[in-house]
């Protein structure tokens, strides 16, 4: 069980616009993406099997942010409603904190994987995300509004189908991608030159 934690949410005028709400985590998850050096990488790291290829990425993980944020404007804005019971209000409010702390969770990943080389830390990340939004799609989902939990559903799988690949990435890099990084940087300086 959560509360809601007001220094630890995101503004209630984020969960309150529709805009907002959708355009924040995908613009937020582009930036990071955009600033990682994931295709160079990606491509020279040993993966397990069914790994998607790095054009999968973008688009999926636009559709799941703007998932997400649907569903967190949704359970906001009806969970909040001052007709509901004060039950409803603190679901709705400590998904908000949720949202939040996922949020951020989700934002660390790819900087833990691919930026820092710290996979086993990018691994625990991504468990965490699982946990977190799974409860999280509950929570929304009993107490706050079904769609807004259902909407959640097709990120909690992706997640548990990034854990996989983090840890079998990881596993098979023996924890250390640098190597991975040192290869794509000669590739690059080969193309330079």
């Amino acid at each position: 069980m959560t509360t809601y934690i007001p220094q630890l949410t995101l503004p209630e005028s984020i969960f309150s616009s529709f805009p907002a709400s959708i355009l924040l985590p995908i613009t937020l998850g582009s930036a990071v993406g955009w600033s990682t050096r994931l295709p160079r990488t990606y491509l020279s790291l040993n993966q397990p099997p069914l790994r998607p290829p790095p054009q999968v990425f973008g688009p999926v993980w636009t559709l799941l942010y703007g998932l997400m944020g649907y569903a967190s404007h949704r359970a906001y804005s009806i969970g909040t409603s001052p007709l509901n019971l004060p039950g409803i209000i603190s679901a709705a409010r400590q998904g908000t904190t949720l949202y939040t702390i996922q949020l951020g969770l989700n934002l660390l990943w790819m900087p833990l994987f691919f930026g820092w080389n710290r996979p086993i830390l990018a691994t625990a990340d991504v468990l965490a995300l699982v946990g977190v939004n799974g409860y999280l799609a509950w929570l929304w989902g009993t107490k706050v509004d079904a769609t807004a939990g259902w909407l959640l559903v097709p990120y909690v799988a992706w997640l548990s189908f990034a854990t996989y690949l983090s840890a079998g990435t990881g596993y098979l890099n023996n924890w250390d991608l640098s190597g991975a990084y040192e290869k794509a940087d000669g590739e690059t300086k080969k193309k330079r030159s």
